[in-house]
């Protein structure tokens, strides 16, 4: 009778196809993955508890740098989390500015992990094409905002930096740009049969998987799941746009599969749509102020009279962010959680690897378009050497009792 023979495979925490530390522990029966587990905790930075013991704008500058690559999404999650606590209105020229802001970040990223994609399956050209093309909406950040990654662009109430009449035409440049790039870099991406042949039917996210799972961004839309917080969660200038809708392969007449071929779908539909998105807000940008409280000592003299809780969703290049914060009579966040989108999406490598082929884990591990460092959660050492992972049951319980020492502290 035979028996099937599996073998223990490790990846990680550190390995060429990694951006950032990550251990993969798999069971492998010959080429074929039988069994994953997945070991996040290596680059915790405790960013959550540092924020308590900074003001509210310098927290600001401290949250852009959880992720280089979607700077302005925490912030701008963060920002809101704190107008929603203390009641600030963003003034409607502001709104479509941190918009722009957003939606050239959107485009950035989603032409970075093109790069990574394409050379994780070994087709380098297309890695240095579309890296290539992305220096066009870094320049144009950068003409924007002054710096191509951590824009420094936002504060609570509003933006900074207006958008002056000099740098309309930039950006307008810059949209042309990428319409005339658009028909052939697409071409590239979906139909050219070495991808293709790589990624359909590869990493499998199921439509139920997905819900189950609650996986957010283009790892849900590709599965099918429409779900995006632009549309479900309106914020900024997406009220406004009632031709709005969230991407998925349907767009293109395609059933989703859910693979790593549809994950590449959406973001390329996309760039096409975040040129719209910036098109309408350079169309109708309002007049007037650019934040409703200026200067960072009024900011934080008002807030140190608000006691409540926000939460403020954004929809980063990678899918929903969320903050919540609370507020206690004081010049710093009294508490403050950050859940990233990798964070949600983690969950979904265990279905998308069961199956897969050893040569297929990098592109798949990399069609989520993971940001270790935004998710990463600890891992306890303890005295005598052995580690302790903390488990989700542990890590509600921290959370209740939390939440209850927070709550009797602001009341009290």
């Amino acid at each position: 009778m035979d028996k099937t023979i599996t073998y223990p495979l490790q990846i990680g925490p550190t390995h060429p196809a990694f951006k950032e530390p990550v251990r993969f522990s798999f069971k492998v029966e010959g080429e074929r993955v039988a069994g994953v587990d997945i070991d996040l905790g290596y680059t915790h930075r405790a960013i959550e508890v540092i924020s308590k013991e900074r003001n509210f704008i310098q927290t600001i500058y401290l949250l852009e740098r959880i992720c280089g690559i979607c700077s302005v999404s925490h912030p701008m999650a963060y920002c809101m989390a704190v107008e929603d606590a203390s009641g600030i209105e963003v003034p409607p020229r502001a709104r479509y500015i941190r918009t722009i802001i957003g939606e050239l970040e959107r485009m950035h990223s989603h032409l970075l992990w093109a790069g990574v994609a394409a050379h994780e399956i070994g087709f380098d050209t297309l890695f240095l094409y579309t890296w290539n093309i992305r220096e066009k909406v870094l320049d144009c950040l950068e003409q924007f905002t002054g710096n191509r990654v951590n824009y420094a662009m936002l504060t609570i109430g509003g933006v900074r930096r207006d958008l002056t009449d000099d740098l309309i035409p930039v950006i307008e440049q810059t949209l042309e740009y990428y319409l005339e790039v658009y028909q052939r870099t697409s071409e590239i991406l979906l139909d050219d049969q070495s991808i293709r042949y790589r990624c359909e039917g590869t990493g499998i996210l199921t439509y139920d998987q997905a819900v189950a799972l609650c996986a957010v961004g283009p790892t849900a839309r590709a599965s099918g799941l429409a779900k995006d917080v632009r549309v479900d969660y309106p914020m900024l200038a997406y009220p406004d746009m009632d031709w709005l809708k969230p991407i998925t392969p349907l767009d293109i007449g395609k059933e989703p599969a859910g693979d790593v071929y549809d994950r590449m779908v959406v973001r390329v539909l996309e760039l096409k749509q975040s040129v719209d998105i910036i098109r309408f807000c350079l169309d109708n940008l309002p007049e007037g102020p650019i934040a409703s409280i200026n200067g960072s000592i009024k900011i934080i003299n008002k807030l140190k009279k608000v006691q409540g809780e926000g939460i403020g969703r954004y929809e980063a290049p990678r899918g929903e962010v969320a903050h919540y914060d609370i507020l206690d009579m004081s010049e710093c966040p009294v508490q403050m959680k950050v859940k990233a989108p990798t964070y949600s999406n983690a969950f979904a490598w265990v279905p998308m690897l069961q199956g897969s082929e050893i040569a297929d884990i990098p592109i798949v591990i990399a069609s989520i378009d993971p940001c270790i460092a935004c998710a990463d959660r600890m891992t306890i050492l303890r005295d005598d050497g052995a580690t302790e992972t903390l488990n989700a049951e542990y890590l509600h319980s921290l959370s209740v009792n939390k939440m209850k020492e927070v709550k009797s502290r602001c009341s009290g």
